[in-house]
């Protein structure tokens, strides 16, 4: 085993720093939020938001696919145990396995900051049990005609060109935006691209060759993309605005390497509608009504394998999922609290279908047709006492998951949640942060009915709800020349939904009998807790650095049934961000990072996961601003070309393996080798 740059001693300088300047990152006034701004201008090599994410702060892990949407993890969450919001619109993907990620439906470009919400202290959003990533895309400012152009290359083939523009008319403002961008296969540090790292794997046995990509697609592009925004506001009147939006996201040919599956093409449509009314009266400062609908398709296939040849024919899974939702709100001020009351619907609808050659198999549906509908009413009050700023909030859901598969049971879910939390301003530079909190989600369709091609139900159809209850607490100190930042949290989850690779039955499968999962999630009770530490230090006027540490820690409270371990799955390990930041001047930036993570040495090796290495990595950027509105940077990532993965090898995800082999290992996926890249912005 490879062991890289000790991690401690990256710490320990962290120890010793304190913050200031957190340049695309700036840390609002709670503690447990953390803000990323201008993700359009600084991550602008790619369309990635994951691993934007990753780069940018500690607490968030990436599980990667391939070159494009991929997953992340926070605070050792993932999944639905996070909810992702787009302008307010709650976002599903439409893959059982992760191909079409939330966060994966948006472009970096279009983004003026995200809000990672950590903690159960969100009454607002269906679902949020453990975090909230709440994505707001960028606003018409003014009614003057500006934008910009972006022109971007790297390695391996990479291009992208996006445009945006904006301005307005009298009370109607726009913003338009347009972007499309591909690439061939990334290679990793040992210069392996997809089909190399796919052969690698064959020939240690953690793969098949039926895996393999045909001859004549070994060196077929992984991907191209394609995207549009719109957006419309009109001020109605002085305290009455009404905001329209859309983006269409088109996602062609997306290799996804470590999957029997590559994603034919991945389209997505989010609609939404505002309208925002202020001061209408002493109960009510803002009424703001949010209507979305969202549609996915997401059909993946095995027509790029040598499966195709090898058994002569091709097998699809063609999945679809709608999220419609409503939400109503409205203000008001008494005495020196803030009061807010809300109604919260949305009803999602998922269908996947099997079919070989075109035509449905003998077991066609995945996912019956399911809908889950929500309703909610939520309140919250934000009351200042001196120093001290008191925030609690309640939740009151009721939620349905019905299949159309009449031979699927329904299920009904009641629950309530809510939350304390209590900040104190000891100065003007210090404060410090505890709360507590109760959250909620329901099990999703995959979890409760999801059906194999070869026909076993994986899914548990009695599944509970998943309740997390957590303390957290925190402080902030603001230096003269920096601030450090402190946050630490105990999550008991009762419920918590794990799969159990152990809970299996036998099929017969073409005339064979085989082992195959049946009923495979279950409920467990889970403790997860860690710390975070971030932050930044001014050296000098133009020298600055930027960093964090985060660390969590899950187990099961009782293994699984038929299994001995403890440890929770998708528990990352110890993982440090640094960063120095060199201004030239007021036109030229220098900036080099270093992400390290621990060896992954705790797992969940009864349910597929495995030890991973300890990594280092280096990566440089510079920026040039000139007068005539160009910009121009220019990149390495992974200086040092190390080769490593990141994301370990849960089973709830359906990755490539051996199934004929004793005791082997599912295929990890490296991440990119040395990659260098230019971009080129204009503003006009």
């Amino acid at each position: 085993m490879r062991r890289i740059v000790s991690l401690s001693l990256i710490c320990a300088g962290l120890l010793h720093a304190e913050e200031a300047n957190l340049g695309n990152i700036e840390v609002e006034t709670t503690i447990p939020q953390d803000v990323v701004k201008d993700v359009h201008g600084e991550e602008i090599k790619s369309a990635d938001m994951a691993d934007a994410l990753f780069k940018n702060l500690a607490n968030v892990y990436i599980s990667r696919r391939s070159g494009i949407a991929n997953d992340i993890l926070v605070r050792g969450q993932r999944k639905d145990n996070i909810a992702v919001t787009i302008d307010g619109a709650k976002v599903c993907g439409a893959c059982p396995n992760r191909m079409d990620p939330p966060i994966s439906h948006v472009l970096s470009n279009n983004i003026d900051f995200i809000e990672i919400n950590q903690g159960p202290f969100d009454v607002e959003t269906f679902g949020a049990l453990t975090s909230e990533v709440a994505i707001t895309t960028k606003k018409p400012a003014s009614d003057d005609v500006h934008g910009d152009i972006n022109l971007n290359v790297g390695s391996w083939g990479y291009k992208k060109t996006a445009f945006t523009m904006e301005g307005g008319v009298g009370s109607v403002k726009y913003y338009l935006s347009a972007s499309a961008e591909e690439s061939d296969q990334y290679e990793d540090g040992d210069g392996n691209d997809f089909t190399g790292q796919i052969a690698k794997n064959i020939a240690e046995g953690s793969a098949v060759p039926a895996n393999q990509y045909q001859n004549i697609y070994a060196d077929k592009a992984a991907y191209a993309k394609q995207t549009v925004m719109a957006k419309l506001f009109w001020e109605i009147s002085e305290n009455q605005e009404l905001r329209l939006g859309y983006t269409a996201n088109r996602s062609d040919r997306v290799l996804y390497p470590s999957s029997p599956m590559d994603a034919l093409y991945d389209d997505s449509d989010i609609y939404t509608v505002d309208y925002i009314a202020k001061n209408l009266g002493s109960y009510s400062k803002e009424l703001a009504v949010n209507l979305y609908h969202s549609e996915v398709e997401h059909p993946m296939s095995t027509i790029y394998r040598q499966s195709v040849i090898m058994m002569g024919n091709e097998m699809t899974h063609a999945l679809t999922t709608d999220m419609d939702g409503l939400k109503i709100k409205n203000t008001f001020d008494m005495s020196n609290h803030e009061i807010t009351v809300g109604f919260d619907y949305s009803l999602r609808n998922w269908d996947g279908l099997y079919s070989v050659n075109g035509m449905p198999t003998k077991m066609p549906h995945s996912i019956w047709d399911v809908d889950t509908t929500n309703y909610a009413l939520f309140v919250k009050d934000k009351a200042k006492y001196g120093s001290w700023v008191i925030d609690m909030g309640a939740r009151v859901d009721s939620t349905e998951v019905v299949s159309s598969n009449p031979a699927q049971q329904s299920n009904d879910y009641d629950d309530v949640s809510g939350y304390i939390t209590s900040t104190y301003n000891a100065d003007a530079s210090t404060k410090y942060f505890a709360g507590v909190g109760k959250s909620t989600r329901v099990p999703d369709a995959k979890e409760l009915y999801f059906v194999s091609k070869e026909g076993n139900t994986v899914g548990t159809p009695d599944l509970e709800a998943v309740t997390n209850y957590e303390i957290d607490l925190g402080a902030e100190k603001k230096f003269e020349n920096g601030t450090v930042k402190f946050k630490a949290f105990y999550s008991m989850i009762d419920n918590y939904i794990a799969y159990n690779s152990s809970k299996k039955a036998k099929f017969m499968v073409m005339g064979t009998e085989k082992m195959l999962p049946l009923n495979a999630y279950e409920n467990v009770d889970a403790t997860v807790y860690g710390f975070e530490l971030s932050g930044s230090y001014i050296a000098t006027d133009s020298i600055y650095f930027d960093y964090g540490v985060t660390y969590q820690r899950g187990e099961k409270n009782d293994p699984l049934t038929g299994q001995t371990g403890t440890n929770l799955p998708d528990i990352p390990p110890l993982k440090a961000n640094l960063a120095l930041n060199y201004d030239y001047d007021s036109t030229t930036s220098l900036r080099a990072e270093v992400i390290a993570t621990d060896s992954w040495s705790d797992f969940d090796a009864e349910n597929g996961e495995q030890e991973i290495d300890a990594y280092t990595v280096l990566n440089l950027k510079a920026q040039k601003k000139f007068s005539n509105g160009i910009e121009l940077t220019v990149g390495v990532d992974n200086v040092l070309d190390e080769t490593y993965a990141i994301s370990n090898t849960y089973q709830d995800l359906t990755l490539l393996s051996n199934p004929m082999a004793v005791d082997s290992n599912v295929m990890l996926l490296n991440e990119p080798g040395r990659y260098v890249y230019a971009n080129m912005r204009y503003k006009f």
